[in-house]
């Protein structure tokens, strides 16, 4: 029983880890280069991603080549729908008046800063910016702006130099970034706090910053503030 629970662990994990290599990459991948990633044989990550298409969570082109699936649009729809509702028609108004896309990014596994919902300008061209992107907290705005809002007896390990930054951007209120994430995106975000939801922030992105830094984060600061009065604090 227990080798039982022991594969189907390791199977449900390598399903897992699947989907965010896939997620990860920035174009369909074939068969070899995903078992290459899971490290484990062709034959094993065929019948992985065989199971994944049946759930309409992976899918594949015409060459082989795999991409996730639309299946999990629908799970992605459930993921902090309140605060997905909450926060949408706040970052399509920034997005508008900025003319950058806005997303709002949480905080996942302790360590991770994870896209939850982005909107882009209608009239103006800008960057696009999927859910589900990851990156690490220590890294990019929206990561270092959940770092910043953070208790430091919950930091992951950090550098010297990063502290030094994360006591600087809380001084000015804000955190910036350029190349950190995407090559040659820049960033600006603010830490974002509401009761029963995970630490949070919200950014905005653009290969260039079309106004001062100070003033993008205070219109970030005061969508931050709309947030927090509509969902009950403050």
């Amino acid at each position: 029983m227990a080798e039982s629970t022991g594969a189907g662990s390791q199977t449900l994990s390598r399903g897992i880890r699947i989907l965010e290599i896939l997620a990860d990459a920035d174009r369909a991948l074939s068969i070899d280069e995903v078992a290459g990633e899971l490290g484990v044989h062709r034959s094993v990550a065929y019948r992985l991603l065989r199971t994944l298409e049946h759930h309409g969570l992976a899918s594949r082109d015409a060459a082989g080549r795999i991409g996730l699936g639309a299946g999990l649009a629908a799970l992605a729809a459930g993921v902090q729908r309140d605060l997905q509702q909450l926060a949408l028609p706040e970052l399509s108004e920034v997005a508008e008046d900025l003319g950058m896309t806005c997303l709002l990014a949480v905080l996942l596994d302790g360590d991770e800063a994870v896209t939850l919902v982005s909107a882009s300008p209608r009239r103006t061209a800008a960057v696009s910016y999927r859910p589900g992107h990851r990156h690490p907290i220590t890294r990019g705005g929206p990561g270092k702006a959940i770092l910043m809002g953070l208790p430091e007896s919950r930091w992951p390990d950090v550098s010297e130099a990063l502290r030094a930054e994360i006591a600087e951007s809380r001084a000015r209120g804000y955190t910036v970034s350029h190349d950190e994430v995407v090559p040659s995106l820049r960033s600006v975000a603010v830490p974002l706090t509401l009761p029963g939801q995970p630490p949070a922030a919200i950014a905005v992105i653009h290969v260039s910053f079309p106004r001062p830094e100070a003033e993008l984060a205070e219109r970030l600061l005061l969508a931050s503030a709309n947030l927090s009065r509509a969902s009950g604090v403050g």
